[in-house]
């Protein structure tokens, strides 16, 4: 009997000391040190973005020839790049409408000067995008009188008008655009009017010979044409180009007397090779380019003058700390 109540004392003074004798958890005070004090500026020492965002609150900008958003200091004037909004290189080194470029293809009339029988002479106007990308309009007057040697016929074909469309491809676009190494192509079509005269028929039985000549023939034909060629600057927005064609005819109309051997614009037909020699007159489309930045009206073809930048401060900073 003493022995069980000793066990239940026992089992009552560990169950008060569990309740009665847990002390309170101390809670620690944070020391304040050099490092904690300066913390807050730490964090924000190479936070680039937060600084720059503050640096552009006192800055004007504009736009640099290269598309580039230039920050300028409103109080001391330096400029400066914020590399935290910059979301890539710009890939083009001219604005979009960069210029546009008329041109008198001189070929045939060259090449009749050394006895080709045909053509006349073309026009073309091109529209440079970036200096890249060129699409090109090119319209032209075509005909045709040739006796073969050693044939007994006349072909003749009136004046008639041509016209292709195409692009060219100028792999110099980054560089300076007087000159050009470009590869294009074109599609060509004309419709036109062709007839046989003078054809000398001998009949060597009866030995005598007649001569008859063959209606006026209308059709039309389209081709294609692959273009390699450059242009270098003469003087001035003057220049001059070269290039090598070949083509090859995609569709043309039929004829009960054979198919025309001359194509206005295409040329002699069994000929997939030709060329041409361009005089071209360039017009600068830079003025085209203006964007608005901050209020501010800005060419993309360079940086705004010294005058523009001081009359777009706020009036309060042109002062001098003087006045």
């Amino acid at each position: 009997m003493k022995a069980r109540i000793a066990v239940i004392g026992i089992i009552a003074l560990c169950a008060a000391s569990v309740v009665f004798g847990q002390t309170p958890r101390r809670r620690a005070t944070p020391v304040n040190t050099a490092a904690t004090t300066t913390q807050a500026v730490n964090e924000t020492a190479g936070d680039t973005s937060r600084i720059n965002a503050k640096r552009r609150a006192g800055s004007i900008s504009y736009l640099d020839d290269k598309g580039r958003t230039i920050f300028v200091d409103t109080i001391t004037g330096e400029e400066w790049t914020d590399s935290t909004v910059i979301s890539q290189v710009p890939k083009m080194e001219y604005p979009l409408l960069h210029a546009l470029t008329v041109g008198v293809n001189v070929w045939d009339p060259i090449m009749r000067a050394f006895g080709q029988k045909f053509g006349i002479a073309d026009a073309w106007v091109e529209l440079s995008l970036h200096n890249r990308y060129k699409p090109i309009v090119e319209l032209g007057l075509g005909t045709a009188a040739n006796t073969p040697s050693g044939m007994n016929f006349t072909y003749k074909s009136p004046m008639s008008v041509y016209f292709r469309l195409g692009a060219n491809y100028n792999f110099l676009y980054n560089s300076n655009p007087d000159y050009s190494v470009y590869a294009g192509l074109r599609y060509g079509f004309a419709s036109f009017k062709y007839h046989i005269e003078n054809v000398d028929v001998n009949d060597s039985y009866w030995g005598e010979s007649s001569e008859f000549s063959m209606p006026v023939q209308s059709a039309t034909a389209g081709w294609l044409e692959v273009v390699f060629g450059l242009r270098v600057k003469i003087w001035g927005p003057v220049s001059a180009g070269w290039a090598v064609k070949y083509h090859s005819i995609l569709h043309e109309s039929g004829s009960s007397y054979g198919k025309p051997w001359y194509i206005p614009g295409y040329g002699s037909r069994n000929g997939a090779l030709t060329g041409s020699f361009s005089i071209s007159y360039t017009f600068g489309l830079e003025r085209l380019n203006k964007k608005k930045a901050n209020g501010v009206i800005t060419e993309t073809s360079g940086a705004p003058t010294e005058q523009n930048t001081v009359s777009s401060l706020p009036a309060d900073t042109e002062k001098t700390p003087s006045e």
